[in-house]
C-alpha cells in the first residue's frame, strides 16, 4: 500500500535515510559524511506535515514502511524568460535494501506520477548522482530523460 507519511513512520524513514546516505557517502566521501542522514527528526516531521513537500511511503501487509518518495512542489511564475510551470521535484526515492527487486520503487514512482498529474504539474524532475548508475538506469526505465548536467572541478 502507498500512502502519505505520518509521524509514526519516522523510525523506518530514518532507517532508509541512513541507507541512502551510505550509498552517497560510498560514492562521494568528499561530500557526504558516513553515519549521518539528510534531515533531523524535527525537519522530517515538518516535511511530513507540509502539503508542499508530500512524502509517500510504501508499506507491506503488516504496515511496515519498505520504501519512500520525498517530493517537493516547485513553481515557476512570473519569470520573464520562463513559462509559468508547476513541477513536482522528487527529492529522494529509497527502497529498503532487503526489499529491492520487488518493484516497490516502480510502484512509488508511478504513484508520484499519478499524484503529479492530479496536482496539475507539467513535469517531474529529480537529481541523480553519477556514482549511482543503478538509480540512473531505474529512472531511465521509468521514461525520464536528462534535463541538464551539473559539472564540477575539484580544486
Amino acid at each position: 500500500m502507498i500512502r502519505r507519511a505520518k509521524a509514526g513512520d519516522l523510525n523506518r524513514v530514518n532507517d532508509l535515510l541512513h541507507q541512502v546516505l551510505e550509498v552517497h557517502a560510498d560514492g562521494r566521501p568528499d561530500i557526504f559524511i558516513h553515519g549521518t542522514k539528510k534531515y533531523t527528526d524535527i525537519e522530517i516531521l515538518d516535511i511530513f506535515g507540509d502539503d508542499n513537500t508530500p512524502v509517500f511511503v510504501y508499506t507491506d501487509l503488516a504496515g511496515v514502511v519498505q520504501g519512500y518518495a520525498f517530493c517537493k512542489f516547485e513553481e515557476t511564475k512570473g519569470v520573464t524568460n520562463l513559462h509559468d510551470m508547476l513541477t513536482l521535484y522528487i527529492d529522494d526515492i529509497c527502497v529498503d535494501e532487503k526489499c529491492r527487486g520487488q518493484h516497490i520503487a516502480t510502484e512509488l514512482y508511478e504513484h508520484v506520477v499519478k499524484f503529479a498529474k492530479e496536482s496539475g504539474c507539467y513535469r517531474i524532475t529529480l537529481n541523480v548522482w553519477e556514482t549511482n548508475p543503478t538509480a540512473r538506469k531505474f529512472y531511465e526505465a521509468m521514461g525520464m530523460k536528462p534535463l541538464k548536467t551539473t559539472m564540477e572541478t575539484i580544486l
